[in-house]
């Protein structure tokens, strides 16, 4: 289950005009692709949560830039794309007693996947009782082929 863990980029950001363009530009101009992105806000500053393809390198590279940057480690979970598909998600997590902290949904080749950070002991254990089915970080961060 180890590798249905996903890395998540959380970066703390002053919540200025242009800082979120500041550092999509860094992450693209050093060839890091975003996969899935949330954003939230408060009065001061925003807190973005990234998917990405590289996220030690992109780590590395925010911080070497100043910003105040971590990793975090979520799920992605395949999720049905109809009326109610979330709360079938959501059932499955609770009935395992697992907590949601928070969610966001990235699209993924024609799929749904939700990001989720969870917490619950023992966390391998619980996700792989849950019935879901999870995407792995290579998965969700390959590139596709178009035919």
């Amino acid at each position: 289950m180890e590798s249905a863990m996903i890395d998540q980029l959380t970066v703390c950001l002053p919540n200025e005009p242009g800082r979120l363009a500041q550092m999509s530009r860094a992450m693209g101009a050093d060839n890091i692709q975003i996969h899935a992105l949330m954003v939230a806000d408060t009065t001061d500053f925003g807190i973005i949560r990234i998917v990405c393809d590289r996220p030690q390198d992109a780590l590395s590279l925010l911080r070497g830039l100043g910003y105040d940057a971590t990793l975090t480690q979520v799920v992605g979970i395949e999720v049905s794309d109809v009326p109610g598909g979330l709360g079938v998600l959501l059932d499955h997590l609770a009935s395992a007693d697992l907590n949601v902290e928070y969610a966001y949904t990235c699209p993924m080749g024609g799929r749904t996947v939700d990001i989720v950070k969870v917490t619950g002991e023992p966390l391998a254990i619980k996700l792989r009782e849950s019935g879901l089915t999870m995407v792995s970080a290579e998965e969700l961060c390959t590139p596709r082929q178009v035919v």
